[in-house]
């Protein structure tokens, strides 16, 4: 009878339940001005902290509980709204920019202290301490997309947008470490040089492209970047190029073309662009991986290890059964949490990828020399043999200088085994360790601020990523005196080689991978104009110099010669073509060119170079609209909504520097 009267109660219990509904609600953001779509919105739940952002085409999907009626879209210099989706689950939304200049919030240890001129939609808050992180995140959650927060002047937390958490796509608020334990490499800029004194130029191709994803993390959090993050190379290598690529079986197709300098109509600008033969995904070697992940402490933020997860098992999927994939994690101390594993075991993988967790220090090296071992035992002769290191460069326990990690790398690397960084994090990133050990370990750098950042690295250009066709790629320029006053190169400045590395094929340089493209911009002063920069010297004293007879018969302005081996040979291929000095109208010039130059010209704005001359950034964002040609994947739409939005914070900051001087 009890057992009956159970039942009953059980019937009775499930008729009165009702299963919790869920509505999957997706659409895009539009610029309310010229119906653009905006990369970079945070999409929230009014009232949470649970929300997304926009992929680089403005489109958003997010899953609306019962319960949760409407949904808030904020973007820095824009108005936020705050919507409750009708009956449709499509829900597309025009943002309008903001008609005045918002204030920034200060939080300092005991309330709000100061508030500065600021694009962006921020809000006031009241009195909260920052020894309770909890509080200041309840008190800010969800209500705006950039935030600062200081104490006592000193800008010590860059709360930055809504990173990803775990694999399902949904974005919480974070307070990472203070901007300032950030590191990167100094640049000193490239000058212009004299062709009578320097005639050749030479450096490796960099087809890493960190610095562009890690100046939108900059951008997108509602400020602008360390000029040391800016390397332009970087940010014009971060899109693809319209380029045909080689023949009569040629790794490496070269590519000119010569125009006015945007900048200075005065100047020449020559692009320089290089294609690599694209190898069907078929038919790519079969591929002996290691992932080296990094699970210390300082990993344990949901834009570092969950972000790390989700985008290692996107490039698991691409995986084939001839591939192998092994895993190695290092904290305290390093170990091997997956043997050498085929590429078909997909669920064995990502079980063992979705167990990590992260604690303790960094043995960083212990790490980078367990990866090495494990896959010089799974070595496949004439296979991908390469250590992938995730990670956000904070080692700070055992080899953890730079020129210590150099020394390692540039060791182990004689083995054949190629080192990729995939960077990820914010507050105590080191770019400048993660960007030496891939450059000495003839692998990619690339800085991962987003799950689709891993998709366009991991998924979308895994041949180029992933699978070298062309290694030790130089590039030397000889310039004639006859046609060329002065010349610049943009960019690279940690790339360059003296001279005599050109012809020394034991002389390391950049790989290129299946696909890649490589552009580098030259600014040139033609002789007879009149410049600031020709810089002339008194004559020798000991040593007379006949004055050299340049021919100006010839109306070749430069030679571009180029060196690359094949990706099993040590003996190097010499290719060269001249270009005459015969520019065309920058408006003839094709979208590919005019694009690359307004990034250059972005660039150099960032970076306040003391050679930007007659840059702007509206004249940059003209240009950049114009040249946006077949932007399928929509990258060059949000690069151009990032320049916008660097404008308005540049504005910001040359008032607040005239305002101290007023002060």
């Amino acid at each position: 009878m009890r057992r009956i009267f159970v039942i009953i109660l059980m019937f009775a219990g499930l008729t009165g339940f009702k299963p919790l509904t869920v509505r999957h609600i997706s659409g895009v953001v539009y610029d309310s001005k010229d119906s653009l779509a905006l990369p970079g919105v945070t999409v929230m739940l009014t009232g949470t902290g649970i929300g997304t952002q926009t992929d680089a085409k403005g489109h958003y999907s997010i899953d609306l509980p019962e319960g949760k009626s409407t949904l808030t879209f904020s973007f820095i210099g824009f108005v936020s709204q705050t919507i409750k989706p009708d009956k449709s689950n499509k829900l597309n939304v025009y943002l309008a920019a903001s008609a005045q200049s918002l204030s920034e919030v200060v939080v300092t240890s005991y309330g709000i202290q100061k508030r500065r001129d600021l694009t962006g939609s921020v809000s006031a808050v009241s009195d909260v301490r920052l020894s309770e992180p909890a509080a200041i995140n309840n008190q800010l959650s969800g209500r705006v997309a950039g935030l600062s927060v200081t104490s006592k002047g000193k800008r010590q937390m860059k709360a930055s947008q809504y990173t990803p958490t775990a694999s399902y796509g949904l974005y919480a608020p974070v307070t990472p470490a203070n901007p300032v334990d950030e590191s990167y490499k100094g640049i000193t800029e490239n000058g212009f040089k004299n062709p009578e004194s320097e005639p050749l130029s030479t450096f490796s191709v960099d087809v890493d492209a960190a610095s562009y994803s890690n100046v939108r993390r900059f951008i997108n959090g509602g400020q602008l970047p360390p000029v040391d993050a800016v390397r332009v190379e970087e940010m014009i290598n971060y899109f693809s190029y319209n380029l045909s690529g080689p023949i009569n079986n040629d790794p490496v197709a070269i590519h000119t073309e010569l125009s006015a300098a945007p900048w200075n109509s005065k100047h020449r600008l020559i692009r320089i662009g290089l294609k690599a033969k694209t190898i069907p995904t078929n038919n790519l070697p079969a591929s002996n991986l290691v992932f080296l992940i990094d699970v210390s402490g300082s990993m344990n933020e949901p834009n570092k290890l969950p972000l790390v997860q989700a985008s290692l098992k996107m490039l698991v999927n691409q995986l084939r059964a001839k591939d192998r994939v092994a895993i190695v994690v290092y904290a305290g101390a390093a170990g091997e949490v997956l043997a050498s594993t085929p590429g078909d075991k997909k669920e064995t993988i990502n079980n063992a990828i979705d167990n990590l967790s992260a604690g303790g220090s960094t043995a960083g090296g212990a790490g980078i020399k367990l990866a090495y071992s494990i896959a010089a035992k799974n070595l496949m002769q004439r296979g991908n043999n390469r250590v992938i290191l995730a990670t956000d460069g904070d080692f700070n326990v055992g080899a953890s200088g730079d020129d210590d990690m150099e020394k390692l790398i540039t060791r182990e690397r004689e083995s054949g085994i190629s080192l990729s960084v995939l960077g990820f994090g914010m507050g105590n990133y080191k770019d400048s360790k993660m960007e030496t050990l891939a450059d000495k370990g003839n692998g990619n750098y690339a800085y991962i601020d987003n799950i689709t950042e891993a998709r366009k690295t991991l998924v979308s250009e895994f041949g180029g990523t992933l699978f070298t066709v062309a290694k030790d790629v130089k590039l030397q320029i000889e310039f004639n005196p006859a046609k060329v006053q002065a010349y610049r190169l943009l960019g690279y400045e940690n790339r360059v080689l003296a001279k005599e590395d050109f012809n020394n094929d034991k002389k390391d340089a950049g790989d290129m991978g299946s696909g890649h493209t490589v552009t580098a911009f030259y600014e040139i002063i033609p002789t007879g104009i009149k410049d600031d920069y020709s810089q002339s010297v008194d004559p020798l004293k000991y040593q007379k110099t006949a004055k050299a007879n340049y021919s100006s018969a010839s109306d070749e302005m430069m030679t571009i010669k180029f060196r690359y081996k094949e990706p099993t040979s040590m003996k190097s291929q010499l290719s060269q073509v001249s270009v005459k000095d015969q520019p065309m109208a920058l408006n003839s010039t094709s979208t590919d060119f005019r694009f690359a130059a307004s990034v250059a010209e972005i660039g150099m704005l960032l970076r306040d170079s003391q050679f930007k001359q007659n840059a702007s950034y509206k004249q940059a964002i003209i240009m950049a609209r114009a040249a946006k040609g077949d932007d399928n994947e929509g990258y060059r739409a949000e690069f151009i909504k990032l320049a916008e939005s660097a404008r308005l914070l540049s504005r910001v900051e040359a008032n607040e520097e005239e305002k101290g001087k007023l002060e």
